[in-house]
């Protein structure tokens, strides 16, 4: 069926005829939540009538067409509810993440002049508080728990709901959204960014709407799909994909109770997609390795030769039709190995769908040997955000694939990714000058290096403003250099750094629970971790491991001297953005001493080949 109403030219246009589609059919429902240990969905009928009310809320509080309207909140009912109830009034909403601190949280709400805000909970309403007196434009706040007491200027929602269900009751037409044209801004996204201040995406009802379009006609949805959401939707990727997207064609949206339930969560829901990024691959992968290495040994050789088979099977598929014997062979080992770990996923999960970062060629044929279909895609909070994926008819493991409908693409003189489309953001907020610098001669400029194949798939080698320039003059691409790295079961994180100096230096968050598996193994005693990553040893391993990659690379490419750190790259941290990406400047600036002393030190920590 694809989209339900395909002529929609802004989003409360496409909410309002999705509604009408379903009214009164109490059996379908877009958004089903955890009540009591259950999933319990959230019909469209009620959707409907609590976005009606909350708008009139909004509107009799002041909030008019261009205003913005903030939304900090966890993934639940709440937030689709807010978003489509500031949209259909013609204001413009401004997600936060809820991972950040209230200095970050102040910054936004006083650079997109806010004028009122929509809470979770007690954790999040404490944040705004707290910044509350250094934003004159701040009026009022929502909030989606019961308070504990009363606050000035602080309503709850369910008391907001009532408000604004009285006044429709006396005047039904309060809410209209015919006001809202397509070009209008929706949505103010605060890129998180790996360096500096975050910048204001501006995005309006037709950028998102066409690049749902775009999308709709790639990744066919009905009402029969199901998907599983855990990634923040204060991203534009989430947003798009998981959630309006998904809505547009009629979908249900199973919300994760949290990141550490989900395999929990896939068991319950049986989604048919899931969108996500890469590190969650990492982790399932680690998790199917570490139970087949508790299987007997039959098992284990069944594994090996299903996944042997797999792998030569989608070698042969992309080259010509696999032979009589190979088919053979892959059918018994689906029976055997694959449907069984997709029964894993629920059974029914058709495709994963990975953005957010490179998802690593290895990983993406380690599933799909195993009969699970990842299509990896790409595109920037400024393009809506997707302008490549990869097709179901035809992956290719180390592209994002081809531009998406209405997407033209373009590699410029120096390797820089251009896009052109009805989809590149509008600008950023109150940023001229940097809207100049990324949106000129007709073109977007991503700051990513890349190059197209025969078939025009899109190949990311890295980012622009990534690539390490050594003392020696060498311009370095440090992302597939990590990425041999990251490979071995040893290395959970890694980031690589030599800017300005003679040679490369990587700082590895080692993979504790391997390590840890192997010391045992070992009989190496070591109270602390500090102990266990300064240990011969274990240094060995990682020693081992550079020796080896350094012979796929180039001389200036080897990574020479590393570091073990004790302690993940995380959020909390500092260190990764909220979509996880590794915040570099960061990084180097908070070991900036240890890194300093390895460059420093002219014994290298081993000897390379």
């Amino acid at each position: 069926m694809g989209l339900i109403y395909p002529e929609f030219q802004t989003l409360p246009e496409l909410f309002t005829h999705v509604f009408r589609h379903y009214r009164g059919q109490e059996k379908k429902f877009p958004i089903a939540r955890k009540v009591n240990g259950a999933y319990e969905p959230v019909t469209y009928d009620s959707l409907s009538n609590d976005v009606s009310t909350l708008a009139a809320f909004l509107k009799h509080k002041g909030i008019e067409a261009k205003d913005r309207v903030a939304i900090l909140s966890e993934n639940r009912p709440g937030w689709y509810l807010s978003d489509m109830a500031i949209l259909s009034i013609g204001a413009v909403d401004v997600p936060l993440y809820p991972s950040l601190p209230p200095n970050q949280i102040e910054y936004i709400l006083k650079d997109s002049g806010t004028r009122a805000i929509i809470i979770s909970n007690m954790l999040q309403l404490g944040k705004a508080l707290s910044v509350w007196q250094n934003l004159p434009d701040l009026e009022f706040i929502v909030v989606m728990n019961r308070l504990d007491e009363k606050v000035d200027g602080v309503t709850e929602l369910s008391d907001a709901k009532k408000t604004g269900r009285a006044i429709l009751d006396s005047s039904p037409d309060y809410v209209s959204y015919t006001m809202v044209k397509p070009d209008d801004t929706a949505t103010i996204i605060y890129t998180s960014g790996t360096t500096g201040l975050p910048k204001g995406v501006m995005l309006t009802h037709r950028n998102i709407c066409e690049n749902v379009k775009s999308c709709s006609s790639i990744i066919r949805l009905d009402e029969s799909d199901r998907s599983l959401s855990f990634l923040p939707l204060s991203h534009a990727y989430e947003r798009t994909g998981g959630y309006y997207l998904l809505f547009a064609c009629g979908a249900q949206i199973y919300l994760a109770e949290s990141v550490e339930t989900v395999s929990l969560n896939i068991a319950e829901a049986k989604p048919t997609i899931i969108f996500t990024v890469p590190r969650l691959f990492d982790r399932i992968k680690t998790n199917i390795l570490k139970q087949i290495d508790n299987e007997s040994p039959v098992k284990q050789k069944i594994f090996k030769w299903a996944y042997d088979t797999g792998i030569e099977y989608h070698k042969q598929l992309h080259k010509r039709k696999p032979s009589a014997i190979l088919s053979l062979q892959h059918t018994i080992a689906d029976k055997l190995v694959y449907s069984t770990i997709r029964n894993k996923f629920g059974g029914h999960l058709r495709y994963f769908v990975s953005g957010g970062a490179a998802l690593p060629q290895k990983v993406g044929e380690f599933f799909q040997a195993l009969g699970i279909v990842i299509l990896e895609g790409y595109g920037l909070t400024e393009t809506s955000p997707v302008t490549n994926v990869n097709r179901p008819e035809k992956v290719k493991f180390g592209t994002v694939g081809p531009v998406v409908d209405n997407v033209t693409v373009k590699i410029d003189s120096d390797g820089e990714v251009l896009f052109r489309g009805p989809n590149i953001m509008k600008g950023y907020w109150n940023d001229e000058e940097a809207t100049n610098e990324v949106i000129y001669d007709g073109w977007f400029h991503t700051g990513d290096i890349g190059e197209l194949d025969e078939d025009e798939y899109l190949k990311i080698t890295d980012r622009k403003k990534h690539i390490i320039v050594t003392s020696g003059g060498k311009n370095i691409a440090p992302l597939p250099i990590e990425q041999l790295i990251a490979e071995n079961k040893y290395v959970d994180q890694v980031m690589v750094a030599g800017e300005k100096k003679p040679f490369l230096i990587a700082l590895i968050v080692p993979n504790f629970s391997e390590l840890e598996s192997f010391a045992d193994e070992q009989q190496i005693t070591a109270e602390t971790r500090n102990d266990l990553i300064e240990h011969k040893q274990i240094r060995k391993i990682y020693e081992s491991l550079l020796r080896n990659i350094s012979r796929q690379l180039a001389a200036h490419e080897k990574v020479r001297k590393f570091l073990l750190m004790n302690e993940p790259f995380t959020i909390e941290n500092g260190h990764m953005t909220p979509t996880l990406k590794l915040k570099r400047k960061a990084i180097h600036k908070t070991f900036e001493r240890e890194i300093d002393s390895l460059f420093g030190s002219m014994n290298s920590l081993y000897n390379s080949e």
